[in-house]
């Protein structure tokens, strides 16, 4: 998973990629789960601007809490 940091609260997710022979082990669900509770524990929000990081926030409305609101 590739992200950067826009200013002190703010981090975008532009890309996350799984091997293949790892894809049907929820090792992206697991990925994307870290950066949620990673997110919630310094206080910022994300921008999940890759179309999978975007499509794991969604299918949980419990990480919906740190998704930067427009």
């Amino acid at each position: 998973m590739t992200y950067s940091r826009a200013g002190e609260g703010l981090i975008i997710i532009d890309h996350a990629e799984v091997p293949a022979a790892l894809r049907s082990r929820k090792v992206g669900e697991r990925m994307l789960r870290q950066a949620v509770e990673d997110a919630r524990r310094d206080g910022v929000n994300i921008i999940p601007l890759c179309p999978f990081a975007k499509a794991q926030i969604a299918c949980h409305p419990e990480w919906q809490d740190v998704l930067r609101r427009s």
